[in-house]
Formats: structure tokens, sequence, C-alpha cells
């Protein structure tokens, strides 16, 4: 087995180029992590209208060029053009799949930004993405190791290598790793559907990739690839064993439990460290913990409030849907209000929070603030300036922002759920370790009393609030762990 492998990872999003989500993130950060190991990886992403040719020198390759498949009945022509995905210690080469119809003439991913619903193709858009990794390969004589899928958008991928590709001496040694990065969104599509994917008949049933009558792009992803991962090891777990957590597909998942691993995220420590950080009031490290009050101080005259250092400031960054806890939150909150702490909020999401908190914000004006709507800034002041970081989400598959806390020093204080069990552990006043706060039971009041112990401890010992941050400061969340646990996979699958 070669000790480098070649990795050919399939996307709907990378940052730079596009972003609606940690998707993004991740599917930019591994792969340069695998690169810089010495693996020869590759990506493969849709490019829409909102991509900037000229900035990311996206250009020509003869090869690739007006490439033809069919879509059901439909021809469709499409070219894959190529760039470089550049980092700060490598590059790794990009391939952008470029159709004026599918991708190029629209600038947002997967819905329309004005009525907000799907576009009615999202189904032929992905069968394209799929059957365009088999193009690329068998034009360019260049054949993976792994071809490492994410999300529905790339289910069909292990579908189509299975059965269409089974016999292809080019292909029969790639094995495929589906990531579940949002269990939410599965990309259900009507029965014709089927017709359109050009997948043998025997695979149109429940036990292929139907679900409940449907065609089911995730369910065909979890089927039929060799191993599953997902973004921590606890939410992993929970698929299985939790009814509400498995989005319908339990039985499936639970099937395949035994090659589904967990991997948290990693973070991008040059962007999120405190003491790189230009976007926060004070550089600080672990050694001059005293240069955060500073960036408390920015807080506090940002969002109108007087700075106390006796009184701690929670933070919360978040999406405003109640699987984030926001229905415990908005519970909880005349309690909330009482104690002796002043609250701030940054997000977006649903209206009837928006609603909520604004009036909030009038109402208890002197302990709670808010700002609606998403500001990168203030993002890292508020996880640079505020004591506590709370997240109450009802299942959280990775989170991050437990883990900016972690590092900036701000305690976080979480549900004990998927990703936030795997890197916030407890405090254990006994032996002083422990890096945050944590609760089990999904209700109001297991979150107040854990707020309530968080701000006992920060108002009456300050010498165990300081163990409890530098605690946090310690943790690794590189990507080169995460990175490593993949390998050890890809190992794994072609062994």
């Amino acid at each position: 087995m070669p000790s480098k492998y070649k990795i050919l990872f399939v996307t709907s999003e990378v940052v730079p180029f596009i972003k609606t989500g940690g998707l993004a993130d991740v599917s930019s950060a591994l792969p340069q992590k695998l690169q810089e190991l010495g693996h020869q990886v590759r990506i493969v992403v849709p490019k829409y209208g909102a991509i900037d040719e000229r900035k990311y020198k996206i250009h020509e390759v003869v090869r690739l060029k007006d490439i033809k498949i069919n879509i059901g009945e439909k021809e469709v022509i499409f070219s894959l053009r190529s760039s470089f995905l550049i980092g700060p210690k490598t590059r790794v080469q990009i391939y952008f799949l470029d159709n004026p119809e599918y991708f190029g003439s629209r600038h947002s991913l997967y819905s329309d930004p004005l009525t907000g619903d799907d576009y009615p193709d999202n189904d032929e858009r992905f069968i394209l993405l799929s059957k365009a990794v088999f193009e690329l390969i068998t034009k360019l004589g260049w054949a993976p190791d792994v071809i490492h899928c994410n999300d529905w958008q790339t289910g069909l991928v292990p579908a189509y290598l299975k059965s269409m590709y089974s016999k292809d001496p080019l292909f029969t040694p790639i094995k495929t790793l589906f990531t579940i990065h949002n269990l939410a969104f599965q990309g259900d599509f009507a029965k014709q559907t089927f017709a359109k994917t050009g997948l043998p008949k025997e695979l149109e049933n429940e036990k292929g990739v139907l679900h409940k009558g449907k065609v089911n792009f995730l369910k065909t992803g979890l089927v039929y690839s060799d191993m599953i991962t997902t973004v921590s090891e606890t939410y992993a777990k929970e698929l299985c064993l939790k009814k509400d957590f498995g989005a319908g597909l339990q039985d499936v998942l639970c099937k395949r439990k035994k090659d589904m691993y967990g991997i948290i995220n990693g973070i991008d420590e040059t962007i999120w460290n405190p003491e790189l950080d230009n976007k926060i009031a004070h550089k600080y490290s672990v050694k001059n913990l005293e240069f955060k009050k500073e960036n408390k101080k920015a807080l506090a005259d940002n969002f109108g409030f007087k700075y106390d250092e006796k009184i701690p400031v929670i933070g919360m960054i978040s999406r405003l849907f109640e699987d984030k806890g926001l229905d415990l939150l908005e519970k909880a909150f005349p309690q909330l209000m009482k104690l002796n702490m002043h609250l701030i909020l940054l997000g977006t999401g649903d209206k009837k929070y928006h609603k909520f908190f604004m009036s909030s914000a009038s109402k208890y004006h002197n302990n709670f603030s808010c700002f609606i709507g998403f500001d990168e800034e203030l993002a890292h002041l508020i996880e640079a300036g505020s004591d506590m970081f709370l997240m109450p989400s009802k299942f959280e598959p990775c989170g991050l922002n437990q883990m900016y806390s972690l590092m900036y020093g701000t305690v976080p204080i979480v549900r004990n759920t998927g990703g936030l069990a795997d890197t916030v552990q407890p405090f254990n006043p006994k032996n002083k370790t422990g890096n945050g706060f944590a609760f089990e039971k999904y209700t109001a009041a297991d979150m107040i009393a854990e707020i309530k112990k968080a701000i006992k401890i920060y108002s009456t010992d300050k010498e165990t609030w300081q163990i409890i941050m530098k605690n946090g400061m310690k943790s690794n969340f590189t990507w080169l762990n995460s990175a490593k646990k993949y390998l050890d996979l890809y190992k794994k699958l072609t062994d």
C-alpha cells in the first residue's frame, strides 16, 4: 500500500471561492493539510456565477473541455477548468465544473435568493457534479486511491462507482469515503429523478437509492460508500442511539454502524488565535491574560453597557434556530435577566427570534444587548471580550465556536452533545481539571443551573477561574490532528 495517497475531494463549496457554511471551511483546510503532509490531493467543485474567474486565475484545460454526458434524455455539455487553492504552506489543484445553465448563471448555491426556495433542478445539477467526477478521472487517467465525498450533493458518486464502473479496471481499486456535515439536508427528489441518474434499474428500491418513495442523495451516499465519517465522535454515536438525531435515516445509519467514524473538525489557528488576531482590541495569550480585559472594555463600549470587571459577560454567536437551544434561552430569559451578568448575542435566523431578542434588548437594556445580522469582526471581539460563551444546542454535529472560545480563554457553557461533548470537559473542582461547564438534560432549568455555577466561581474564586481559562487555552484543535485521523481511515480503506 502506498504511504502517500491520491485523494479526490468532491464538494459543493470551498473557501475562499464560495461558502454558505462549515462545509466550505473543511473543504479548504483539510485538503491543504493533507497535501502539506505529502499526499496528492485534487478538489472538484461547481463553478457558480459568484466565483471570480479572473481573480482566481481559472483557466481552460484542453482535455477537459466540452465534455458531453446525458442526464436522462438530455445531453449536457460541460468543461472542467483548473486553478489552485493557495494556502500559507501549499497549493492544491482544484477543478471547477463549468456549465452556464446549471451553475454559471446562478450566484446562489442551492436556492433562489429571491424566494428562498430550492432550485427545482437541484437533482440535475448534482447528478452533473457526480458524473463529472468519472469524466475527470477517465480523461486525465489519474485514478485516486480514495474519492472523499461530502454531504448529499455528492451522494451519487459511490453508487455510480459500485454499479456502472464496477468492472472498469481504472475504477475498481478506488474506495469512497462519505462525510456527513449536516444530516438535515438530504437532497430528496421525486421518484422521476431516478431515470435522470442513469443508474441501473436494480438500485431503484428502498434498499438502494429510494427512501420513503423518493430518490434520496444522502441515503445513497450512506448505502454505497465504503466508509462514512461525521464531524465528531459523540455525534457519530448519537446518530445510531438517538431516535430524533437520525433525521429519518436511523435504520440506514445503524446498518452502517461498524463503518462509521467521528473526526472532529479542526480550526484555522492563523485566523482564530488571540496572539495573532488583528480583529480584536488587544492581542493576548495564556502568558499575559490581563490584556483580555482590554477586549472586554471594547466589547462593553461596542454594545453600550458599563464595563465592570466583577460582572461576567456571557457571549453567544449563533444561527438563530430552535436546534441551537434558543427555545431554552427564550424560556429561561426572565430568570437569566435576574442574574448578575451581561448577555451579548450576535446572529441571524428565524424571524420569531429576531423579534424576541430585539424586544428583550429594549426591555432588559441593562443586562442584554444584541446585533441581529452577521459581522466577522464583531464575532472575533465577542470571543475575545466575553468571560463565558453559551452554546445550549439540542444537537451539534461539531460546533466551532466552543473551540474558538477555549482558544481565547472564554469559558464555554454547553449542552453535553455531539462535538460539544468531545471538546468541552466539565470542570472538576476536586482536581481542577476540565475547561468549561456542561449540562445533560435539554431543559431550561438545567441550563440555568450550569450558568449559575459558572457565575459563582467567576465571582468568588478568581484563582480557580484562571485555571479553567488556562486549561482551555492549552487545547489543541489544529487541522493536523484531524488530518492524521483521516489518513488512518484512508489507510484502513485501501489496505
